[in-house]
């Protein structure tokens, strides 16, 4: 099949120099002629992408390329020569395959986010030794301690009775954390916590609110849960899931340091792991004798507490009605 004459201009990637040069195609062969004169074989070039204003090229195999002026008669010359863009460069000419890409991107971005990371986060803090982990939460509590805590006020008696009441009861799962009450007073109000450390920090605040050792020991075994399930590192890992990818890879554990206070400051857990150190304080409960009702009851005295504010306690504990019916149904 006859092919059109294409005019274009030559460079042989050596030197800057123009060279202007008419394209014909024979038999399988690109031929130049003009400036410069040369042949090669088709299978040998390789043909730029079609853009809506940008020059297409054809590079040959020795560096030099040839710069086509007369788009539409290059390309009816591709066409007679049976030349077929990819299918990816034929859906980046088209408005539906723009907006399929799109949307695959976005749909393959939120599972992601919302299947992908999650199960990527309880396998990495899962891998992680102990030792490891605990060392990810030394000096966190010296931070929090500059930012939003101050020594408990509580006296020492008091504190030593609610560790050793605390001490006396059995997890639910075997391999429990080991842990280290500590008490401090807080300018968040009524809080608890649970630290990578092994800490579990409890407020004055919330003590002198819920007036209730059972109530106490309740709020104590739901944090005892996340820090068996991994909660804050889970969390961390999501909310740090460059940095922690970069120490995977490369053993920098510094940027997740870097995130780990502000992230047990806000302490904003998925639904599913609330639920989760909800069951595990209830089995808690239920194993030594004690009626989950004093959780529930935790829980009515906060939200009492707060009024129309959200109490700092239950606005990173998300649902506290549906918590409160479910652990009751649990009873």
């Amino acid at each position: 099949m006859d092919t059109p004459a294409v005019t274009g201009r030559y460079f042989d990637g050596k030197t800057s120099r123009l060279h202007r040069v008419t394209l014909t195609v024979t038999d399988g062969m690109a031929h130049l002629a003009g400036d410069v004169e040369r042949s090669a074989p088709l299978a040998s070039l390789r043909v730029s992408e079609r853009a809506r204003h940008a020059a297409r090229k054809v590079s040959f195999d020795d560096g030099a390329w040839l710069e086509v002026d007369d788009r539409a008669a290059f390309a009816q010359l591709l066409a007679n020569t049976g030349h077929r863009d990819t299918g990816v460069v034929r859906a980046q000419q088209s408005w539906r395959g723009v907006l399929l890409a799109l949307g695959v991107t976005v749909g393959v971005v939120v599972a992601s986010y919302v299947y992908v990371l999650p199960a990527a986060a309880v396998w990495v803090a899962n891998a992680l030794p102990v030792k490891v982990e605990r060392q990810m939460g030394q000096g966190v509590l010296e931070i929090l301690d500059k930012r939003a805590l101050g020594p408990s006020k509580l006296a020492a008696a008091r504190q030593e009775q609610l560790r050793r009441q605390f001490a006396a009861l059995t997890a639910p799962e075997p391999d429990a954390p080991t842990w280290k009450l500590v008490f401090r007073s807080s300018r968040i109000g009524p809080n608890a916590l649970a630290l990578p450390s092994g800490d579990i920090v409890m407020t004055d605040e919330l003590v002198n609110l819920l007036k209730d050792d059972q109530a106490v020991m309740a709020v104590l075994a739901h944090e005892l849960g996340h820090l068996h399930r991994r909660h804050l590192t889970r969390r961390l890992v999501q909310s740090s899931a460059v940095a922690a990818a970069t120490w995977v890879i490369f053993g920098d554990i510094s940027a997740m340091l870097t995130a780990l206070p502000t992230v047990a400051l806000d302490m904003k857990y998925s639904r599913d792991a609330e639920s989760e150190a909800d069951d595990y304080a209830v089995a808690m409960l239920r194993r030594n004798g004690i009626d989950p009702e004093h959780m529930a009851q935790a829980f009515v005295k906060l939200g009492e507490e707060s009024g129309d504010r959200m109490s700092p306690y239950l606005s990173s504990h998300p649902a506290t009605g549906e918590r409160i019916a479910r652990i009751r149904a649990a009873r």
